[in-house]
């Protein structure tokens, strides 16, 4: 358990970090990602950026586990 911990620590450690570059691949305004803007509200729902970093790290954690 405790090494489950601090991997998952290290793996948000890191997404925290690669966040502010995922703005400059265009993550986050993909077509099918919804903006709704109000006056004085803003939603945003990213589906389709979702789905793609979900398929990039299925194939990522399924190649892991090949090895």
């Amino acid at each position: 358990m405790g090494k489950a911990l601090i991997i998952a620590g290290i793996v948000l450690i890191v997404a925290g970090l690669l966040w502010g570059y995922a703005g400059r691949l265009g993550l986050g305004r993909l077509p099918g990602d919804i903006v709704i803007e109000r006056e004085n509200f803003r939603l945003y729902l990213p589906i389709v950026t979702s789905l793609l970093i979900s398929l990039v790290l299925s194939v990522i954690l399924w190649l892991i586990g090949r090895f």
